[in-house]
């Protein structure tokens, strides 16, 4: 690899840790060409950018980010061949990976993951990965626990206002 081409990767590399709070480190090496083609098909499809590079590489980007060595812990992921999944919703990649790994495969297998600052280490963590909600999801379910007691009322008034008409009308039948 020239040396311009590494640079080019660096400034690369830096501008997608810079821009992402997203990112998976993973080995997708004993793939076979279908399989990884298969994987970069559905890392497409689900808007997650697959990029394989060096360990070297990736760890100079992630030096020159800086930021209190907020990458630090993830250093120690960088060995053997290396996979980066860069994303915008946290659960994504650990969906793909799951899914994917229907097929009986262990591959993709996850090295570290780096989420809004939250460092996950080892395949391990990928079910907990999985179940992080989405910001979209936790929107959502607040904004339902906030309607919850609007609903409550409104129902209570509803009810209680067929009871007072029902009662008006008796006391109206009555009255002739």
């Amino acid at each position: 690899m020239k040396k311009s081409d590494k640079i080019a990767e660096i400034e690369f590399l830096k501008e997608k840790f810079e821009n992402s709070s997203f990112f998976y480190i993973a080995d997708s090496s004993e793939l076979t060409v279908d399989q990884v083609n298969n994987l970069r098909r559905k890392c497409f499809e689900s808007d997650i950018m697959m990029r394989v590079s060096k360990n070297t590489l990736i760890k100079k980007a992630m030096e020159q980010v800086g930021e209190d060595s907020r990458y630090e812990e993830l250093y120690n992921s960088l060995t053997g061949p290396t996979s980066l999944f860069f994303c915008d919703v946290a659960n994504k990649p650990a969906k793909v990976f799951k899914e994917f790994r229907k097929g009986g495969g262990e591959k993709p297998f996850v090295k570290a993951a780096y989420i809004d600052t939250a460092v996950y280490l080892g395949d391990e963590s990928l079910d907990q990965l999985a179940n992080i909600k989405s910001k979209e999801e936790l929107i959502g379910e607040i904004v339902g626990l906030l309607q919850s007691p609007a609903k409550n009322v409104i129902s209570a008034l509803k009810s209680g206002g067929g009871t007072l008409a029902g009662l008006l009308k008796t006391l109206q039948e009555r009255g002739e």
